[in-house]
């Protein structure tokens, strides 16, 4: 694991039947705490690289997307392997520009630094925060 990025930087699931390539450096880095990405994760927040849209492309397999209505009226989306079910990234029909890259699909994780906790008001109790992380009630 290292400490620091190099653009451009990769990832993809499990079963390596899903590849995927970042082109430029990300505009955020973020733990989601709400209830959808709970869910999405299987744990408490997902940690969440927010990329350009147009700076991530699949160069192996496809995804599997899952869609639903979120609190914001929005669409959420959530693209996986349909094979192993790794969750790869998440996006919104509120704002198309931006997709967020699951940090624990990257092939080094370890330069993943979040700036922020957000929907904090979702988070569970057995949730430890970093206390040196601004917190957000919903979204930033």
């Amino acid at each position: 694991m290292t400490s620091s990025m190099d653009v451009p930087f990769r990832g993809g699931c499990m079963c390596g039947a899903i590849r995927y390539e970042c082109t430029e450096a990300p505009r955020r880095m973020l733990n989601c705490h709400c209830r959808d990405c709970q869910l999405g994760s299987g744990s408490g927040y997902s940690a969440t690289v927010i990329m350009a849209t147009s700076a991530v492309r699949l160069t192996k397999g496809h995804t599997k997307r899952y869609e639903k209505t979120a609190e914001s009226g929005n669409i959420a989306r959530r693209d996986f392997c349909e094979i192993c079910g790794t969750p790869l990234f998440a996006s919104s029909s509120g704002n198309p520009a931006y997709v967020g890259v699951k940090a624990a699909s990257l092939d080094d994780p370890g330069w993943f630094k979040p700036e922020a906790d957000v929907w904090v008001a979702s988070a569970q109790a057995w949730d430890c925060m970093d206390p040196g992380i601004p917190k957000f009630q919903r979204n930033r």
